[in-house]
């Protein structure tokens, strides 16, 4: 029998809503971790389905470093005005500006990155592998995960947080969080960066 206060904790721990920490509940005989990993589970399975809907709403925001020699505008759309003022929303958007202004990305995302841009990496990583007695294969895995670091380095989406100082939470992670816990579509938009002397 799965009682109120367990569905009452299990939501202030995952921000579901009641009907869903009720039935991961259940699902879990109880088990408040297995709930919480159903939760997570279903969550990221609900963030794929919403990936065709329309995010809309949202709100463009603005960052200054401190000594104001630089600043970032940022977009980030949701699918309702009303996630786009909720405080959850708002620290992602703060997040991500900061991100930004420390970690200077280009693109937002690999996918924006032209394709004319990774071929010419490419092609520097196989010029500096040359003269290294490596299988072809060896070489190409090499190669491939430079690539992977180019995009770590250069996609905001790809890089590691700059507030988990474990490097293990990329700021991809942080907007599918969000948009699990709202059951909304949340999309980084575009954002520009302005440096003094740059």
């Amino acid at each position: 029998m799965i009682t109120a206060e367990q569905v009452r904790e299990l939501r202030e721990k995952t921000g579901a809503g009641l009907m869903d920490c009720k039935a991961a509940l259940e699902a879990a005989q109880g088990d408040m971790e297995r709930a919480i990993d159903h939760l997570r589970k279903k969550g990221l399975a609900d963030v794929a389905k919403k990936a065709h809907r329309e995010a809309r709403e949202g709100v463009v925001a603005s960052y200054i470093h401190a000594g104001g020699k630089i600043g970032v505008l940022l977009e980030v759309n949701c699918e309702t005005d009303f996630v786009a003022r909720t405080e959850d929303f708002q620290v992602l958007v703060k997040d991500l500006a900061m991100q930004v202004a420390a970690a200077s990305p280009i693109w937002v995302s690999r996918e924006e990155v032209p394709a004319e841009v990774v071929e010419r990496e490419r092609e520097i990583y196989r010029q500096q592998m040359e003269g290294q007695k490596k299988p072809p294969q060896v070489l190409d895995k090499i190669v491939e995960g430079k690539i992977e670091k180019f995009y770590e380095i250069q996609c905001l989406l790809d890089q590691p947080f700059i507030r988990d100082s474990s490097g293990k939470t990329r700021v991809k992670d942080l907007v599918i969080r969000l948009s699990a816990k709202v059951g909304e579509r949340i999309v980084v938009r575009r954002f520009a960066r302005f440096q003094v002397g740059a």
